[in-house]
């Protein structure tokens, strides 16, 4: 194998599967030398990827962690593999990897050939997921072409349905993705409107990156969560929620969503949690009654009464 670039890449797909390569097989592998083998393991280390090299009578070489991620070989079994597994944690706001899954699979759906974007596509419109939340489902490729907008910062240009059912046309300055835990959200700059709005990412459709760049606007609160959590306590009433535990506050904490904050100790066996919600009573109370334990709702009273009445129908039904 003469060609040196096409060598050193077959070499760094051959050294990124975990094991250890002998240098004479690595050379029977290429159909080169030895000593073009210790070449190129010099240059792929110049490259940043770290290369180590055991010694012994016939020696081998694997690639070990390093301070920096290089870039990554991957046939096409993992690629796919990788992209399902990314739209999979992107689609259904899996909490801390949403906005890291939405970047990474931006990034590895712009250079997956078209016959493998095709099989990802395939596969995941041939599953469904066990849960889906509250209904509102969010198209990872929707989520993609966003991302790439907002990266790049390119304008955007998709079609809205509002929370009353009015479509409109919007071209817009997106600056960030925010993920609530059960929702994504655009905040953008609205051309048509001349000021900053939030978008449910659910309600957006045709979104079209229009290849127009723009130099990015302050945000009134500096901050895109901030300016999400400001939008959404204008739209929705706040609740003051006080709910106690018969559980230890770490075990509560692990199953509840980090938006509503963390509960406090009583004691060893119990705890409370106070907390400020937007979120609607109906999500409040089954995320209340998913946490496995015994719980008492102390305020407000619309969640007090709301909870009864869930527990009573669950008891009907289960009588039935």
């Amino acid at each position: 194998m003469t060609d040196t670039p096409a060598r050193l890449l077959n070499l760094l797909s051959l050294l990124q599967t975990p094991r250890e390569w002998p240098g004479s097989e690595l050379a029977e592998r290429l159909r080169v030398s030895p000593r073009t083998i210790r070449r190129d393991i010099d240059r792929l280390r110049e490259l940043g990827y770290p290369v180590e090299a055991s010694k012994g009578a016939i020696g081998g070489y694997r690639l070990v962690a390093g301070a920096a991620m290089p870039p990554l070989l991957l046939d096409d079994e993992e690629a796919v593999a990788i992209a399902v597994g990314l739209r999979a944690g992107a689609g259904h706001a899996i909490e801390g990897i949403e906005e890291a899954s939405v970047r990474a699979l931006a990034k590895l759906e712009q250079v997956l050939p078209s016959r493998l974007r095709h099989r990802v596509t395939t596969l995941q419109s041939a599953t469904i997921p066990l849960t889906r939340g509250d209904g509102a489902t969010v198209d990872p490729q929707t989520l993609t072409v966003m991302a790439s907008a907002v990266t790049g910062q390119e304008r955007l240009r998709f079609a809205y349905r509002a929370g009353d059912g009015t479509e409109s046309r919007r071209l817009t300055e997106p600056v960030r993705l925010v993920s609530t835990g059960r929702r994504w959200y655009l905040v953008a700059y609205d051309l048509g409107r001349d000021d900053w709005r939030t978008f449910r990412v659910d309600r957006v459709s045709e979104p079209f990156a229009t290849g127009a760049r723009f130099a990015p606007r302050a945000l009134p609160t500096g901050d895109a969560a901030e300016f999400i959590k400001r939008s959404m306590s204008r739209l929705q009433p706040a609740y003051r929620v006080e709910v106690s535990f018969a559980a230890p506050a770490e075990f509560v904490a692990a199953r509840l969503p980090a938006s509503l904050g963390a509960p406090e100790p009583v004691d060893e066996r119990t705890c409370r949690l106070r907390t400020e919600s937007a979120d609607s009573l109906e999500w409040l109370a089954l995320r209340l009654a998913l946490i496995d334990c015994e719980f008492t709702v102390r305020a407000p009273v619309a969640l007090v009464e709301y909870v009864s009445e869930l527990g009573g129908r669950l008891t009907r039904a289960g009588k039935a």
